[in-house]
């Protein structure tokens, strides 16, 4: 996918989540061993109240500090975007899956390798359990009805405001 759609869609997730209370674990990858770069400006300043667990396993349910961090958010579903679907979404979903989690992966806030990869890695989650999601479907889901006026303005704003109605 284009990147630069992928970071909007994951900047719009993000504030999503943010509006409505969602916990976010924010995760990384050998950024301490300077190997790779640090989470996109964008996306960082967002979640700047969720500072990164710094990983270096492929699977970051294999991390005991991100598995913490997981279960510390007393959640049993899981709404997952990632840099790369069939790893960094595909492989902890599996696990958290097995585990009773429910796992919601958002399909258009996460990028394969290549288009073939992506659809290898939700096909994979999907059959396992996994419920795909758009970034606009989750914010209906979490949204669920208009009398809820309290998120209203918010996913206006995120949705058709900055996103939807500028296309």
């Amino acid at each position: 996918m284009d990147q630069d759609l992928l970071v909007e869609n994951i900047i719009s997730t993000v504030k999503l989540a943010k509006l409505f209370g969602v916990p976010v674990v924010h995760s990384t990858v050998n950024v301490a061993s300077g190997r790779q770069e640090p989470t996109i400006p964008r996306i960082a300043e967002l979640l700047e109240d969720d500072p990164p667990v710094d990983r270096t396993s492929l699977n970051a349910w294999e991390d005991v500090d991100f598995l913490a961090a997981v279960r510390a958010t007393g959640r049993r579903k899981l709404i997952a975007c990632a840099l790369w679907t069939e790893i960094c979404m595909t492989f902890p979903s599996l696990d958290a899956l097995r585990e009773g989690y429910e796992v919601y992966p958002v399909v258009d806030a996460i990028g394969g390798t290549s288009p073939e990869a992506h659809r290898a890695g939700l096909e994979r989650v999907t059959r396992a359990g996994g419920k795909p999601i758009s970034w606009v479907s989750l914010a209906c889901e979490l949204q669920r009805d208009w009398a809820r006026e309290e998120t209203v303005a918010g996913v206006v704003e995120i949705v058709l405001t900055e996103r939807l109605l500028k296309s």
